[in-house]
């Protein structure tokens, strides 16, 4: 190519730079918001929505550790596991507590049919104590007894009058004592739920399918609950992250359908909807390298997008494509 014709080719790139810069568009709106009149063409980073992953309650030394950054996980799997053995020992104590508690209960219960058989004896023997004072006062009246047989009477009846009163008490006290009981085997039994939730704590399993996108923590290091062990993202609900200049927020809508490309599958076309646009402007990210770019406004949106295969992971570039509507509809 001669210099005539490198000139020549030259002219029509300087001229789009000064018209560029001439209407204050930034270069990275131009060239990612191109179009035909009836499509915008956007380009933007696909996102994912991510979890950070860490241990609840339970502080140890990680001891397992499978994935690595960029795995692919399945909902379930073992992501990290702690050394359990301290929890797993409180476990087997709130187990044996709760065994004594229940045996309490059932010495209790014993307890209240002994005593239950108890005031039968005495309300047999009060029977028959009344039988007797009721027989010594008929004879008394007859002069067969003394008074001293009558006195033997009354007094053996109200000896089985507070023997009955007495045990009376004493099942009463039985009865308390059962629903302690029962009240202390039912706090046993949600020390122990909480024991082996506690050792089910030591496991961290993956909340839904997904790929490693960080790993923050080592095998053998020792972790606190909160720190964060796992970054998983959830390639089932990606989105694209883009752009818009103010002349063009008017000819987007939300639920708008969008068709979205990438390089690394260009043979392939993923569909997907506009789901979020910004209220309010912001500068230009700071990806952009000039000055006079990053101060220019835009708008953000989100495009949520059909990923069936888990082509597309977080990071990844992709262009998108918005159909307009067509000119005074």
């Amino acid at each position: 190519m001669n210099t005539r014709s490198r000139i020549f080719l030259a002219v029509p790139v300087l001229l789009l730079v000064l018209a560029a810069i001439l209407l204050r568009t930034p270069l990275l709106a131009y060239f990612s918001q191109q179009g035909d009149g009836r499509h915008l063409l956007l380009s933007g980073n696909i996102e994912a929505h991510e979890s950070v992953l860490s241990f609840k309650t339970v502080q140890s030394r990680i001891i397992e550790l499978p994935f690595n950054e960029g795995e692919w996980v399945r909902k379930g799997a073992v992501l990290a596991r702690v050394d359990a053995g301290d929890y797993r020992q409180q476990q087997a104590i709130a187990e044996a507590n709760l065994a004594v508690q229940r045996q309490q209960l059932e010495s209790a219960r014993q307890g209240l049919e002994t005593a239950a058989r108890t005031l039968q004896v005495d309300r047999a023997d009060l029977k028959q104590r009344q039988l007797d004072l009721r027989r010594a006062q008929s004879l008394q009246e007859r002069g067969f007894v003394s008074r001293a047989g009558l006195d033997q009477a009354e007094t053996a009846m109200a000896q089985s009058t507070a023997v009955l009163a007495r045990d009376r008490s004493q099942e009463s006290v039985v009865a308390r004592n059962i629903e302690v009981a029962r009240a202390n085997v039912r706090s046993g039994e949600e020390t122990a739920a909480l024991a082996r939730v506690v050792v089910d704590y030591a496991t961290l399993t993956a909340p839904f399918d997904g790929v490693v996108s960080v790993r923050q923590a080592e095998l053998g290091e020792v972790v606190v609950p909160g720190t964060p062990v796992l970054t998983l993202a959830d390639l089932d609900h990606i989105w694209l992250r883009a752009y818009l200049n103010e002349t063009d927020l008017g000819r987007v809508r939300l639920g708008q359908a969008v068709v979205v490309s990438t390089d690394s599958h260009p043979d392939k076309h993923y569909a997907g909807r506009i789901s979020f646009i910004a209220d309010k402007a912001e500068f230009t990210p700071k990806s952009v390298e000039t000055h006079a770019e990053r101060v220019s406004l835009v708008y953000r949106i989100k495009i949520d997008i059909n990923n069936p295969e888990h082509e597309l992971v977080p990071g990844m570039p992709a262009d998108a494509r918005i159909e307009l509507p067509a000119t005074g509809s």
